[in-house]
């Protein structure tokens, strides 16, 4: 059986979640990140995947069944993206010790595998909802598939299986994190309590009137895991969701309602985050003195471009999991419930008041 496990990312949102999983399961983890911070259970690899020499040299000795591959790095075009996302892939498995050790490698990449990357996210011919594997890449250059395409090249030259896991939004927690909707929202409520600010929905009317669904990090900690220690789910790509659908028409209010906030009427005009909480770090820095908030940075803590991305869309985007249900992952995790459990735990934590 495998029981050592080397996550890349281990500080991020999905990293942290698989790494805790794998811990409770009894694996020995070992936790890659450029500045690993303290997690339970968790033996700390400090290394700069960018860099390829000192990675093979933060990794030698290390013997991981299974690899974990939770990371990326947001460039300012996705020619960068490519090159740079690529390049920290092959850094990573030319890295490790050539001993046939590792006999799976995971990777987790998103939906926009179907909706294209940023620079044409949700433009043009695009795949008919709810997205399914078989539906394939899109005709457009995608970080993504050069990510892919470098664990394809490693698994033929080293021997080990793989798999894709393309979760929709993630809710879960970490600080400093590039994208981050759960927290983002969680600090913009607060704002709009602070200052009796109308809790606006930010984005479109199809995403407000439409059915949608989100990746609770648990969830998708739990996918990973099982494709790594299922046979039949060896070599194989994936959708991983929450299981449920919802309307942000319906989900924005729950949230209101947990911050004791009014959500104010929506009246189609898409009013992005980024705009809305442009001037807000100094509000946010004071909040964090008074109540003895663990992190004063906005830009630490909220990822409004990102959000607005997801809420902005002017397609309905759903997920369908019938692959991973064939073959036998049953989990599920109601969404409401992600958010409510994550809101308590910043608030827990004194990330939020």
């Amino acid at each position: 059986m495998m029981k050592t496990a080397l996550v890349v990312g281990a500080s991020g949102i999905v990293g942290s979640a698989t790494a805790a999983l794998l811990v409770q399961e009894g694996w020995t983890v070992h936790g890659l990140s450029r500045r690993p911070g303290v997690q339970e259970g968790v033996q700390p690899v400090a290394a700069d995947l960018q860099d390829a020499a000192g990675t093979r040299a933060a990794l030698a000795g290390l013997h991981p069944d299974a690899v974990f591959i939770t990371t990326w790095l947001r460039q300012d075009s996705e020619a960068e993206n490519i090159r740079v996302n690529s390049a920290m892939v092959r850094n990573l498995l030319d890295g490790l010790d050539d001993d046939g050790a590792t006999r799976h490698v995971a990777l987790v990449t998103g939906l926009k595998h179907y909706l294209g990357p940023f620079e044409a996210y949700g433009k043009g011919a695009l795949p008919q909802t709810p997205f399914r594997e078989e539906q394939g890449r899109l005709d457009v250059e995608n970080f993504y598939y050069a990510q892919e395409d470098a664990v394809f090249a490693a698994a033929a030259r080293d021997g080990f299986s793989w798999s894709v896991h393309r979760p929709h939004t993630v809710i879960g927690k970490a600080v400093g994190n590039a994208m981050n909707m759960g927290t983002t929202l969680a600090v913009y409520a607060t704002l709009c309590r602070e200052t009796g600010r109308p809790f606006r929905f930010p984005g479109s009317v199809a995403q407000w009137e439409g059915l949608t669904d989100m990746t609770d990090a648990g969830q998708l900690a739990r996918h990973l895991l099982w494709a790594a220690t299922t046979p039949e789910a060896a070599n194989q790509d994936f959708n991983i969701v929450n299981g449920d659908i919802f309307r942000w028409q319906w989900m924005w209010g729950r949230i209101a309602e947990w911050f004791g906030v009014e959500p104010a009427p929506f009246d189609g005009t898409v009013m992005p985050l980024e705009t809305q909480m442009a001037d807000d770090a100094a509000l946010w820095a004071e909040i964090a003195a008074r109540e003895g908030l663990v992190e004063a940075d906005l830009s630490r803590l909220a990822s409004p471009w990102h959000t607005d991305a997801d809420l902005g869309r002017p397609i309905e985007v759903v997920t369908d999991m019938s692959k991973s249900r064939r073959m036998g992952f049953t989990g599920y995790r109601p969404t409401d419930d992600a958010f409510y459990d994550l809101f308590a735990q910043l608030r827990a934590d004194r990330i939020i008041p």
